[in-house]
């Protein structure tokens, strides 16, 4: 399973999005570090979910880290999060 299926996988689980869109920018770092030979090391996360009703910024980014899991979270170089319910 690539990284941005397996994103998109434990996202959905974790949270029932009506919206969640995962884009592997890595070719767009090609050169800069942490760019890992074979791309999956640089997302962007859209995700709307009811789940996130009443978190603030830093909860919302929190449990997108959790659900994702440390695993996960390490092996990408970087993680942009766009969260709203």
């Amino acid at each position: 399973m690539t990284r941005d299926a397996e994103i998109e996988a434990k996202l959905r689980a974790a949270f029932t999005p009506h919206v969640l869109v995962v884009r592997n920018d890595s070719e767009k770092h090609r050169g800069h570090a942490g760019f890992q030979e074979g791309g999956e090391s640089h997302y962007h996360v859209l995700i709307r979910a009811a789940a996130f009703d009443g978190m603030s910024r830093i909860a919302r980014h929190r449990a997108v880290h959790a659900a994702l899991g440390p695993d996960l979270v390490t092996a990408i170089h970087a993680l942009s999060l766009d969260i709203e319910v």
